[in-house]
């Protein structure tokens, strides 16, 4: 019997919305000793800010993003891809979907914070072109009731060539 390989059906994404909680916040504790709080998704939400689940083919979730849409520019406050599935490729598809989605709203520069001991995610940011720019202390909380330091990373948007071939991330 010969087995046929198929390709497994492309990720899909859409918007964040308050039924999806439950899956979001067995997430966000899977993936953080210091996760955000339910209170933390409901404000963003009914604030408008901008929001994507990316789901698998059978919609079981693999990440997400929150995003604080300002006055030309967007600060990134929540990008989250579950254990089992970082490293293949779903945070940089996030950042894509982010930069195309800023890119069309005439952002010049997308913003976020990483704790200082993620270096993972620094690497994937840097990656996608964020930068360090300065650091805020203190920012994030740590175990015994610490703070941990935040490395503050830019990207230039608007005005990057790499950014204008985004828009298909948007499909």
């Amino acid at each position: 019997m010969n087995a046929v390989l198929r390709p497994e059906p492309a990720p899909r994404h859409r918007p964040m919305a308050a039924a999806d909680l439950e899956a979001v916040m067995a997430l966000e504790v899977t993936a953080y000793p210091q996760p955000w709080t339910r209170g933390n998704f409901i404000d963003s939400l009914a604030a408008g800010y901008h929001s994507v689940l990316r789901c698998d083919a059978d919609g079981a979730l693999i990440g997400y993003f929150l995003a604080l849409p300002g006055f030309e520019e967007t600060h990134l406050l929540n990008l989250t891809v579950a254990p089992a599935w970082q490293r293949r490729g779903h945070g940089q598809a996030l950042l894509d979907r982010l930069a195309a989605w800023a890119h069309a709203r005439g952002d010049l520069a997308l913003w976020l914070e990483v704790r200082q001991s993620n270096t993972g995610a620094q690497a994937l940011y840097a990656r996608h072109g964020f930068v360090q720019v300065g650091s805020r202390r203190g920012y994030y909380p740590a175990d015994r009731q610490q703070r941990e330091d935040a490395v503050v990373m830019r990207r230039k948007v608007l005005g990057d060539p790499a950014v204008a071939g985004w828009t298909d991330a948007l499909d």
